[in-house]
């Protein structure tokens, strides 16, 4: 009899569709959204009239755009590319130029769309916000939204709480809200699944996952990387916006989350929203008390000497801009009352590292020698660089005394399940075209998590202080060490 390791399930083939990707040459959809595609061509998961349409505002013919597709997809597949299968997919890819601000222009797009008006109409929109609502009224008018029509919408959605509900009705104005993708590409990775799995398909934690049983719980998101010719974007954006409103805060809401009536969509996404309005929120002196800001300096990352922030191209030279953020916060509910999370994220850090971490209390009583026992059970959940989860336990060490020691039980899912895992972007784009939104930002959802965030921006605009200098390749400023400390806890990987 086969393993599990051994085994797998063929890949359910996807309805008809046809996929046009505003922003079709940009770096997303060359980097991210068609080698994703290509790969779930790979795994026979193509119906046979499937469609890829590329939109773009760049004058080229659809052979230069296979051509440009090709060699951009060859850097982000690792396996390299089979000729004769490349040129199979190719065959879906087609190229529509547009100018997404020109009405008329639709009725090409409408053209290309014809021949198959019952397939399932997938319009993501990987473009700037602003260009959002004058996109969604231009395929209305084209006649191009249907009943089994889809709009995805990439973040930032909106600057504000303000911004993002103009977007949500100029949308919502022309698709309804079950047709509206809202994406998180960390929502679509297998370890955060596997957060759901862990916590609702095992009895063994449930006791656990709670005050009481929890001491501190920690969610870390940090980059070795820069602004990497972003400057002007994330200058006006920020690590709160792009990074705490979204991906920090929907780890936060998987990890602390009651448990669902069911896998239906809104039914997660019912107690997601719990979480969100359980916030205490953080307002005044207590945005200072509570929260760090940040802005890195000159440094090195792995050996390389790096430039401060203020040096980068497209950045202001008095910017004010935050590039690391950590947050002490509170749920206010019964499972969660005076457990503090510990949110932290920033650029040029020391390690590339996403992780959610769950220091458990300590046994009340201890019998053996004196051990530095503090903090030692803990649940290592690790997003990056590699899906795994580690269990830290205390267990007797070796030799004729009665010491404990920490043994980590480690489950790495890229050994222990041989199976190819699902791009977050694969895993997302083909629920879209399945219709499965339970991966996907509700309105509220949206609505809730900045109505925590603004607050916090609101006290940094009214406050002379800038942000807090660190090191790049360091973990971050003193600050931020500081925060924690002073609860009596370190971040997990500065010990």
């Amino acid at each position: 009899m086969a393993s599990s390791r051994e085994r797998s399930t063929p890949a359910k083939q996807l309805p008809d569709f046809d996929l046009v990707l505003f922003g079709g040459t940009g770096d997303l959809a060359m980097r991210k959204l068609l080698p994703a595609l290509f790969r779930r061509y790979l795994a026979g998961q193509f119906p046979a009239h499937a469609r890829i349409v590329g939109v773009a505002r760049s004058g080229i013919e659809r052979d230069d755009y296979l051509a440009q597709v090709e060699a951009s997809s060859k850097k982000y597949l690792p396996a390299g590319l089979d000729a004769m299968r490349w040129t199979a997919f190719s065959r879906s890819l087609d190229y529509a130029c547009l100018d997404a601000t020109n009405a008329s222009d639709y009725q090409k797009l409408a053209a290309k769309l014809a021949n198959n008006p019952a397939a399932v109409r997938v319009f993501f929109l990987s473009t700037a916000p602003a260009l959002f609502q004058i996109i969604c009224q231009n395929l209305a008018a084209a006649g191009l939204v249907t009943a089994a029509a889809r709009v995805v919408l990439e973040k930032p959605l909106g600057q504000d709480r303000a911004s993002a509900d103009n977007i949500n009705q100029n949308v919502g104005a022309i698709f309804p809200e079950r047709q509206i993708y809202r994406i998180d590409h960390y929502l679509g990775k297998e370890a955060v699944q596997n957060l759901l799995a862990l916590r609702f398909g095992n009895s063994l934690f449930e006791p656990l996952w709670r005050r009481g049983r929890v001491r501190h719980v920690q969610i870390t998101v940090a980059e070795e990387l820069g602004v990497e010719g972003r400057g002007a974007f994330y200058d006006q954006t920020g690590a709160l916006r792009d990074m705490v409103q979204n991906h920090l805060l929907q780890l936060l809401c998987i990890m602390a989350m009651e448990p669902p009536v069911s896998n239906h969509p809104d039914a997660v996404r019912d107690e997601k929203l719990k979480v969100l309005r359980a916030l205490k929120p953080l307002l005044g002196a207590d945005v200072d008390a509570n929260v760090v800001r940040g802005q890195y300096r000159a440094g090195a990352v792995n050996g390389v000497p790096v430039a401060g922030y203020l040096e980068e191209e497209g950045i202001a030279p008095d910017s004010t801009t935050e590039t690391f953020v950590a947050i002490k916060a509170h749920i206010d509910t019964w499972r969660w009352a005076g457990v503090p999370f510990y949110l932290r994220t920033g650029k040029r850090m020391q390690e590339q590292i996403a992780e959610i971490v769950i220091h458990f209390e300590d046994v009340p009583h201890s019998i053996f020698e004196r051990v530095a026992s503090a903090g030692a059970n803990r649940l290592v959940i690790s997003l990056q660089p590699r899906d795994s989860i580690t269990l830290t336990i205390l267990a007797k060490n070796p030799g004729e005394t009665m010491r404990l020691r920490p043994v980590d039980l480690r489950l790495d899912m890229a050994e222990s399940v041989k199976t190819p895992q699902l791009d977050a972007y694969e895993r997302l784009l083909t629920d879209v075209i399945k219709g499965n939104l339970t991966l996907f930002m509700r309105r509220d959802e949206l609505d809730a998590a900045w109505r925590w965030i603004d607050p916090l921006r609101e006290a940094w605009m009214q406050s002379d202080e800038r942000p807090k200098s660190y090191t790049a390749g360091s973990w971050g400023p003193a600050a931020a060490s500081s925060l924690i400390g002073k609860d009596g806890y370190v971040w997990h990987g500065e010990t």
